[in-house]
């Protein structure tokens, strides 16, 4: 590797990453800030001011030309643009939601504000990553910080419980990922994604490359939380505090399904993957949404929705066509939305003092008539997490559906359909309590004292989630956009 323009395009490549150096040095400001003030107010609003000065400036990238930076470890523009936008906007919703409600449970530290921008400019380096070793640094940096943040509460044992399931099951996924490297690069020759074929062509390593493949696959489907490595997902989110569930639940989703649609259409042939990754979804599909049916806290409710959710992404990425991706990309715009504010509804919620983990559904019951902005915005991520038109998140599904019917996976979107219409047994079900069920006949309900006090930031967060669902789904561009990103190629000089 030629390194003696290595100074000459240090401040390009700094300029063409600045939403990653802005999330990183506010993060390292954030610590020295905390280490000599305590809780210091002011350190939620540098987080919230270097998230959005990111955000903006991706903005204004959608439509750049794609570059590489960095020697080729990372992309810029378009792709990658949009989908920082995604991780930025998740990221920002999160912070906002979560300063009055750490104050709230006592735990205003500045720290937990760091390991969100830290968390966040990993993901951000995991979904541009154009090397193998970009991928694993932007994943480990995510994961470590969102290990901490699941624990934060460290005097609930659940939540104790939950990070040290988080961090084991990851690190065994780790190994998995780590050894999938070791084989990639052992049968291509480099590990630049837009290399790999050709390396591999070079070598004629296919048994060895194949291999590697699946363990790399692994470790994707471990972050996204497909089936059947799901199993810690339940846990975590159920643990966690409720605003930084939907940040994990969104921005690590979106950063790991980035990662993986840059694998499958820069470095895999396109053989023999696709019907893995359709069998991977509707098993993901049926078994998020038939657990998420019995569940009667609705924190590990939205966990399993989650889990189906991932399945409905795969279904586009199992096409393998462009629009199969751009529907994907649209998707995980749209999720994120839902996401956010159902979690966002829930933390404003919590009466239990166990981070919402504990309350069980009913003890919610009549809540819509109390609290209407959340009983009515919550109407709205729930109707859209089920698909009713004309939500956004019904035209997720068709971004999503439609390229894998055009791919001659038809069967794979009639298990879709039905696991949506199985989704509305447990959607609906969240919303018949807040609205048609009395306290009176709940004897779990939220007593009287639980005002549920609503922050104005709070509330504007939610409705702005809920106007964006109202209309996003009826931008055209958006689609014209995402599918784009697919039709431009890629320079492919890069690392070795």
């Amino acid at each position: 590797m030629d390194l003696s323009q290595a100074y000459s395009t240090f401040g390009t490549d700094l300029l063409a990453a600045f939403p990653l150096v802005v999330i990183a040095t506010a993060g390292m400001a954030a610590v020295v800030w905390e280490a000599y003030r305590r809780s210091a107010p002011g350190i939620p609003w540098l987080a919230v001011i270097a998230v959005a000065a990111g955000l903006l400036w991706e903005v204004f990238h959608l439509t750049a030309e794609p570059h590489l930076a960095f020697f080729g470890a990372i992309r810029t523009n378009g792709f990658s643009s949009f989908v920082n936008i995604v991780i930025l906007g998740s990221t920002l919703l999160s912070l906002i939601l979560s300063e009055p409600y750490m104050k709230r449970i006592g735990r205003p530290y500045g720290e937990i504000y760091a390991l969100v921008l830290f968390a966040a400019a990993g993901m951000i380096f995991l979904a541009n990553a154009n090397h193998l070793a970009s991928i694993f640094v932007g994943l480990e940096t995510m994961s470590i910080c969102l290990y901490v943040l699941t624990g934060l509460v460290r005097e609930d044992e659940g939540a104790v419980e939950s990070a040290l399931k988080y961090f084991l099951l990851g690190a065994f996924s780790t190994g998995f990922f780590l050894y999938g490297i070791a084989l990639l690069y052992g049968s291509t020759g480099t590990m630049t994604l837009t290399l790999m074929a050709e390396g591999l062509a070079a070598s004629g390593s296919v048994g060895l490359f194949w291999a590697g493949v699946g363990l790399l696959l692994i470790g994707f489907l471990f972050k996204v939380s497909a089936v059947p490595f799901h199993m810690w997902t339940p846990d975590v989110y159920q643990g966690a505090p409720t605003p930084l569930t939907g940040f994990m639940s969104t921005a690590s989703k979106t950063s790991a399904f980035a990662s993986l649609i840059l694998v499958l259409y820069y470095a895999l042939p396109p053989e023999r993957w696709s019907l893995v990754l359709a069998v991977v979804a509707v098993a993901t599909m049926a078994l998020g949404n038939v657990l998420a049916l019995s569940q009667t806290n609705v924190k590990r409710m939205l966990a399993y929705s989650s889990i189906a959710h991932a399945g409905y992404v795969l279904v586009g990425l199992a096409a393998n066509t462009p629009a199969g991706y751009a529907g994907a990309l649209v998707y995980l715009l749209i999720y994120s939305l839902m996401n956010i504010g159902a979690f966002g509804v829930m933390a404003l919620l919590e009466w239990d003092e166990k981070e919402g983990s504990r309350q069980t559904l009913a003890s919610l019951a009549g809540v819509g008539l109390r609290r209407p902005l959340l009983g009515v915005t919550m109407g709205v991520f729930m109707f859209s997490l089920t698909g009713f038109p004309p939500m956004a998140g019904f035209f997720g599904k068709v971004a999503v559906f439609a390229p894998a019917v055009e791919a001659g996976l038809t069967w794979l979107v009639v298990v879709g359909v039905l696991a949506s219409a199985v989704s509305a047994g447990y959607y609906l079900r969240i919303l018949w309590v807040f609205w048609m069920r009395s306290p009176a006949d709940e004897p779990e309900a939220a007593p009287s004292h639980a005002a549920f006090p609503i922050p104005r930031l709070s509330a504007a967060v939610l409705v702005v989630c809920a106007v964006l669902l109202l209309v996003v789904g009826f931008v055209p561009d958006l689609y014209q956009l995402a599918g784009s990103y697919f039709t431009v190629p890629l320079p492919v000089a890069g690392l070795p």
